[in-house]
């Protein structure tokens, strides 16, 4: 086994499957039944989520929407649970207010600093409790919309408009946990409203729709920004799907000499830094190359053993204009109803 890879398991109970799939269905159809039981915020919710646990390409779909809110005059908000964080303090962790990032990686988990980061002007809440994240977003910061980060299986919280990410086969040919990679049953998928399909056209998220009952979808793949060195480059990341990087970088024109993975959400220490300026040194880079995700748990071991550089993965949509335009038909409705 690579270190902090994960495990898997030596069998496959498809009762276990069977038992997970359904307590999680008991959930969801509780609230659906009584709507009453949602708590509702003031401001529309837009719900990016998945079925499945792990590289999906929600993050970058979430910052994407953000940003689009916030070019139309909106005062968006994300709302996270914050996951990986070490300090689990109570209460809402306000990463950004829109106008400065507030929080540390340890106190907010690194998705939600990256967010922060990366769209500025947009607001960034942390809690385990998104209605009261997005209370403190509403009436202290004055968000006008919010961003539920990883809000599928958050059916505790009222939305206004659930998109769903995914990439072809990767629902209708999964499995539920604890076996599989799917935090539901795939019938799940057509709760959504939109679908992103990753890695496709969109003749092949249309086709994915269909399979998974959900009537609108768009297509989008992930990019950086070309390569900004011409030496060899030490690649790291601690992602769902780290190959998924590596090949963007060498498809960018980045000279990748060697790599190292690290699990999701990985808590870099002094120890794994010197072995990858080891192993980099070995194979002839005089750089690391990482992840805006990655960067932010790195950065409190600075100075490191060897110069390293974030580089940024944005989605490019084939359907964007459809999926705004699902946002927008969202928003109106929901203000409407207001």
């Amino acid at each position: 086994m690579r270190p902090h890879s994960r495990p898997t398991c030596g069998r496959s109970d498809p009762l276990l499957d069977l038992l997970y799939a359904q307590a999680v269905a008991a959930r969801r159809r509780y609230y659906e039944r009584h709507p009453q039981a949602r708590r509702r915020l003031r401001q529309p919710v837009i719900s990016v989520g998945n079925l499945s646990v792990g590289g999906t390409g929600k993050t970058p779909l979430v910052m994407a929407i953000a940003e689009w809110l916030r070019s139309r005059g909106e005062r968006p908000a994300v709302l996270s649970r914050g996951y990986g964080r070490r300090d689990r303090r109570d209460g809402v962790v306000v990463v950004s207010n829109g106008e400065r990032v507030m929080a540390r990686c340890d106190e907010a988990g690194d998705e939600p600093v990256m967010i922060a980061r990366a769209v500025p002007g947009v607001i960034v809440a942390v809690c385990e409790d998104r209605y009261l994240a997005g209370v403190v977003a509403e009436r202290r910061l004055g968000a006008t919309v919010h961003v539920l980060d990883d809000g599928f299986q958050h059916v505790q919280l009222a939305r206004d408009l659930d998109l769903l990410m995914t990439s072809a086969g990767e629902i209708a040919g999964g499995r539920v946990l604890p076996f599989g990679t799917l935090r539901e049953a795939a019938s799940a998928a057509a709760r959504a409203d939109f679908v992103v399909v990753m890695d496709a056209d969109v003749a092949a998220a249309r086709a994915e729709a269909w399979t998974l009952g959900i009537s609108q979808a768009a297509a989008a793949r992930r990019v950086i920004p070309a390569a900004s060195v011409s030496t060899p480059v030490f690649a790291i990341c601690g992602l769902g799907k780290p190959q998924q990087f590596f090949s963007l970088l060498r498809d960018g024109g980045y000279q990748v000499a060697g790599t190292r993975e690290f699990a999701d959400h990985h808590l870099y220490t002094r120890r794994d830094l010197a072995g990858v300026a080891d192993a980099a040194r070995s194979c002839g880079a005089t750089l690391v190359v990482t992840t805006t995700k990655d960067i932010v748990r790195l950065e409190p071991l600075e100075p490191w053993a060897m110069p390293v550089v974030a580089v940024a993965m944005t989605l490019d949509f084939q359907g964007w204009d459809q999926l705004a335009a699902v946002v927008d038909q969202a928003l109106a409705r929901a203000r409407e109803a207001a």
